[in-house]
């Protein structure tokens, strides 16, 4: 245990576990290998994913993902198969793949406080039979990401309960400022506030698949 700037930091799982109960019943039990029925029912039901990946030298992504619900092809029980859609390149979680395979997902459901978990290990492709099955509005994916899955479980509902997250009653959306303006706020951009307005304004949603 150590003491810097007056905090204190955990240092070793068994520090870790002075603060925290081991883990018990099904928090143990949960973990599987293979998809369940159940599993993909949620997600045909999933327009939302997040995916976490880390290069080799330990730098982090997590990258979100949507489509419409059922935008993740199921290719057998261990195999799932995510669409890359049009974005801004960087491909920051695509080239910590290429150095280190290992991903984690987080897909969720509006509405529902579960989310469903899987970890593995991804390839990226860029040709496969199953992508005449992700065609959205015209428009065929470029590449794909196949995850070989290795763990799954359904996580518990408390910290999206805790959050009131699909309470719309707690949404105060305006209590920031509008896209734009974030831009313009923290990245330079020869762009005025409104021609960035009018970039992201109702037109936007226009070039989603495009």
């Amino acid at each position: 245990m150590a003491v810097t700037d007056g905090m204190t930091e955990v240092g070793s799982e068994a520090e870790l576990r002075e603060v925290l109960d081991a883990p018990r019943g099904r928090a143990l039990t949960k973990e599987r290998v293979r998809l369940h029925e159940r599993d993909v029912e949620w997600l045909a039901a999933s327009p939302f994913c997040l995916i976490a990946t880390s290069a080799p030298d330990g730098t982090c992504d997590v990258s979100p993902k949507g489509d419409p619900p059922g935008f993740v092809k199921v290719l057998d029980e261990t195999t799932i198969a995510i669409p890359d859609r049009k974005g801004n390149h960087r491909a920051d979680g695509f080239l910590n793949i290429l150095g280190n395979p290992h991903v984690g997902l987080i897909f969720l459901v509006p509405g529902r406080n579960e989310t469903l978990r899987i970890n593995g290990r991804a390839r990226i492709v860029r040709e496969a039979v199953f992508f005449a099955d992700m065609v959205v509005k015209g428009h065929r994916p470029p590449l794909a990401l196949v995850v070989e899955i290795e763990q799954i479980f359904f996580h518990c509902m408390k910290s999206f309960m805790r959050a009131g997250l699909w309470d719309a009653d707690s949404w105060h959306p305006d209590d920031l400022p509008r896209h734009a303006a974030l831009v313009k706020s923290v990245q330079p951009t020869t762009e005025s506030l409104a021609e960035l307005e009018r970039y992201y304004g109702p037109e936007y949603a226009m070039g989603l698949y495009g």
